[in-house]
């Protein structure tokens, strides 16, 4: 059996994924009515990778050889919580067939500005893996089911597409601040056009968004979205920060994860739940499902960072220690290599900083903590939506915890 890193660090961030919930200021759901599983520190012997295979991360003239995790993050391997002949992209075509067309055509009609309605429809191009839309779809179903209703509302359906607006304005925001040059395998929108129209454009998606919460006509509706523009907000100058003990920096971590991420993804869960006449109880197991998922889904994303290609990503590799960013593979990594400590809080801006910390993460078990963190929290949604009332829709997003854990991009 192979168990990660010491008890005593399994024990502390427990305590901070706990300490998390109470931050969010949310009711917990009782263990009883929804089956979490709060054990951390128990034998994964399913998530220890495959060795052997070898990839690049390219910095000038360096090449570091790394041991990948692909091979264990894909569908039905060992552990797979994937049902068989559900698909919850199938189950939900009919919902998500225009939601992107629908998406541009709001924001287009919104302006008479060509430019900015090119600037703002831009990342818009069908091309994303909808999967915020998609969760909100598949949770306003599994809720309308429960309350024993049969349709999608369309409050519900403009709450996924509010969901996508305010998540691609994040992203235009965040290609400013961190001058990416590419974002899903294309030029980046600040590449394209000046940082002052790119800004702008973002607010105005955020504008449209907020119009659009409005026309729900409904105030808790409208106060539970709102959250989510004041906690990505708040997320981004968190990740201008850092701290600098061991316990300080995965708080504010998985603090910064929770609003820049999962905030989101909990919100819109709860805001559809709601819309259905949902109790506060199936409200609480929405919010709380989304916030396990958003959780799960950053945590496989900072991993992937360092085990795909940039052809995968569609950006290039490493970039999170690049920006001088400290995620869950090289906070994990610090208990085995102390040396990334002085690296962290320098912000790894020395030369060699970026190649030696990812190779000190492919080194320690950094990889395979992160891999079982985000396995935890999968299984705590799948226990939330398993409270729910059986239809195609509650094993669709059982379904989901596999695709996010699984995901190779």
């Amino acid at each position: 059996m192979a168990y990660l890193g010491s008890r005593k660090l399994c024990i502390q961030v427990e305590k901070l994924c706990l300490e998390l919930k109470n931050i969010v200021k949310v009711q917990s759901v009782s263990v009883k009515s929804v089956g979490i599983n709060h054990g951390f520190c128990r034998p994964i012997s399913t998530l220890v990778p495959r060795h052997n295979q070898i990839g690049d991360i390219q910095n000038g003239n360096c090449a570091i050889k790394n041991s990948r995790l692909l091979s264990s993050m894909l569908p039905n391997q060992p552990g797979s919580l994937l049902k068989e002949n559900i698909d919850p992209y199938k189950l939900l075509e009919a919902d998500l067939k225009d939601i992107y067309s629908d998406i541009r055509q709001k924001l287009i009609k919104s302006t008479n500005i060509e430019e900015l309605q090119t600037i703002a429809t831009y990342y818009f191009d069908g091309q994303g893996k909808a999967l915020r839309p998609m969760i909100a779809v598949l949770m306003a179903r599994a809720s309308n089911y429960h309350e024993h209703k049969d349709q999608l509302l369309a409050s519900q359906r403009q709450v996924a597409m509010i969901s996508e607006m305010i998540h691609s304005a994040s992203l235009i925001h965040d290609d400013v601040i961190d001058q990416s040059n590419f974002r899903r395998g294309k030029p980046s929108v600040n590449v394209l056009w000046s940082q002052k129209k790119v800004t702008m454009a973002g607010d105005f998606i955020l504008a449209v968004a907020s119009m659009m919460i409005a026309q729900l006509k409904n105030d808790n509706v409208t106060i539970t979205l709102s959250k989510v523009i004041t906690d990505l907000v708040q997320g981004e100058f968190m990740q201008l920060g850092s701290r600098e003990t061991e316990n300080e920096r995965f708080a504010h971590y998985l603090t910064k994860t929770y609003r820049k991420t999962a905030s989101l993804i909990a919100n819109t869960a709860k805001a559809v739940a709601m819309l259905s006449g949902a109790d506060d109880r199936v409200a609480e197991v929405a919010f709380q499902y989304g916030r396990n998922i958003g959780l799960a889904f950053q945590l496989v994303d900072d991993l992937l960072d360092f085990v795909s290609s940039s052809e995968t990503m569609g950006k290039p590799a490493a970039a999170d220690l690049k920006l001088g960013l400290a995620t869950a593979p090289v906070l994990f990594a610090c208990e085995k290599y102390p040396e990334l400590d002085p690296m962290i809080l320098r912000r790894f801006q020395e030369p060699g900083d970026v190649e030696r910390a990812f190779k000190l993460v492919h080194d320690s078990e950094g990889l395979n903590q992160t891999k079982f963190l985000a396995k935890k929290h999968c299984n705590e949604a799948i226990s939330l939506a398993q409270s729910l009332a059986a239809s195609p829709y509650q094993e669709g997003l059982i379904v989901v915890g596999d695709l996010v854990l699984n995901r190779i991009k």
